[in-house]
């Protein structure tokens, strides 16, 4: 059988690389553990951390293809971080003009959580511990 550790990173192609690279890092607060500009393919990528942790590729491509992201799409459902009070959550990001959802009760947990999503539209979750 496959051994697998942890997930490894993640990672996403966003249209316009500044909005996503502010929303990520100034919004969502990840650092920035680097940024490389590939000429040859006329990309960036943007290497972010969370509390020392890599997690998410931020990638720029020209001209992109769409892809649905609604949460029922198939392929990737949503993205979810875990955070300590998900009211203080939603306040934080509604204070930096980001729209929430309800917040919900999950039904097999009995955890709060809510759904934003990124610039582009992808579906992200914050899910309380």
């Amino acid at each position: 059988m496959l051994k697998l550790n942890k997930v490894h990173h993640i990672a996403i192609i966003c249209s316009d690389y500044e909005r996503s690279k502010r929303f990520y890092t100034e919004v969502l607060g990840f650092d920035i553990m680097q940024e490389t500009f590939r000429a040859a393919r006329q990309s960036w990528k943007l290497d972010l951390s969370l509390q020392g942790v890599y997690i998410i590729e931020l990638f720029s491509f020209p001209d992109p293809p769409p892809r649905p992201s609604r949460p029922e799409a198939l392929g990737l459902r949503h993205l979810a971080f875990e955070v300590d009070d998900v009211d203080a959550a939603v306040h934080a990001l509604q204070a930096k003009q980001v729209s929430t959802e309800p917040v919900r009760v999950d039904e097999l947990t009995g955890k709060r959580f809510t759904f934003f999503t990124d610039p582009d539209g992808l579906p992200l979750e914050i899910y309380e511990r």
